[in-house]
């Protein structure tokens, strides 16, 4: 059995800007930590909002997994993908009846098997089933595939991120909030050994309003009136965090945090 089985999480990725800022920096993340599993949240890859199948396949020549959230519906090219792409995921707490998958069991090439889960927050978002319940649920029959289990919540609130955190302390390897865009510096490893972050930020403009471009994000808020928003390309950004775990336990050994950015200017 190995050491230990490393995990590299990236936020959301914001559409061609994201995926530029996944071209710039994740080799050298995956140099530096040499992990057994990349997972990015693709929710965001297609122009901002949603995802395509040409888009996915780019992504997964650089990414194991892909994760979403409630904009993985917004492209409708993408829902014949998600019943063909098995590490395409859609958060597991949306009613049945929805195409794709929830969770998938990647099996690493020196044969551990990982977990990857989707779940979507309640709290100032869409009413769709409990995830805490669906949690529960999801979890115990993953355990007995495999200890290492990760968990993308894509939730707006903090306070519920932090409480399916505590709900799932000891029984999955990590909580990782995404959906906000901005990396909160709140990792820690919970006292049953779950790592957790509230979120993991995001890939794309750094000089942005959660990676949209200032101006229409701006006159939304100074007029609120309609805009036409479209990704940020002021100053490429990524964010994520690097999971070790024990693969015999599927406890958490450690999480960092990686922030990495280069200044640019629209042009």
């Amino acid at each position: 059995m190995p050491a230990d089985f490393g995990v590299l999480f990236l936020g959301d990725i914001i559409g061609r800007p994201g995926r530029r800022a996944l071209d710039t920096f994740l080799p050298g993340l995956i140099k530096k930590h040499a992990p057994s599993l990349v997972i990015a949240n693709g929710e965001n890859a297609a122009g901002g909002s949603g995802i395509t199948e040409d888009i996915g396949k780019d992504l997964f020549m650089h990414v194991d997994v892909l994760t979403s959230g409630n904009h993985i519906w917004d492209k409708k090219e993408a829902l014949p993908y998600l019943e063909r792409e098995p590490r395409l995921l859609r958060p597991a707490n949306y009613p049945p009846v929805n195409p794709g998958r929830f969770a998938y069991v990647f099996q690493a090439a020196n044969g551990v098997k990982a977990a990857v889960l989707s779940l979507q927050g309640r709290v100032f978002m869409e009413p769709i089933d409990c995830p805490f319940r669906r949690a529960d649920d999801e979890v115990a029959a993953l355990r007995p595939v495999t200890p290492i289990i990760i968990v993308d919540f894509h939730a707006e609130a903090t306070s519920e991120k932090q409480a399916l955190g505590w709900h799932l302390d000891g029984r999955v390897s990590a909580v990782i909030g995404t959906h906000t865009h901005v990396p909160t510096s709140d990792e820690r490893i919970l006292p049953k050994g779950t790592a957790y972050i509230t979120d993991a930020g995001m890939a794309g403009g750094r000089n942005a309003v959660i990676g949209i471009a200032r101006e229409p994000a701006l006159q939304r808020f100074l007029t609120s009136r309609p805009q036409r928003f479209e990704p940020s390309r002021d100053g490429l950004f990524l964010s994520g965090v690097f999971v070790r775990i024990d693969p015999a336990t599927g406890r958490a050994l450690s999480i960092t945090r990686e922030v990495l950015a280069e200044d640019g200017h629209e042009k």
